[in-house]
């Protein structure tokens, strides 16, 4: 088992599915769960060696929807 990196994401819940879809999408970067659906409470597991690539991914997505840490 790898140890990811987890990183805490207040978004809402219209977007919750298409911030998934995105970052899944990069096949091993990253995995998203959602820690609190009520609150919109996203948990985004990164994988090691991809923390650069996830960081760009979530300001290039800030321009789109509104992520807060």
């Amino acid at each position: 088992m790898m140890d990811t990196h987890s990183r805490f994401f207040r978004i809402s819940r219209k977007d919750i599915a298409y911030f998934k879809f995105v970052v899944e999408s990069y096949e091993g970067m990253a995995v998203v769960r959602t820690r609190d659906p009520r609150e919109a409470v996203a948990e985004l597991m990164v994988a090691p060696g991809w923390e650069d690539e996830a960081d760009r991914l979530i300001e290039e997505l800030r321009k789109e929807i509104p992520l807060t840490p």
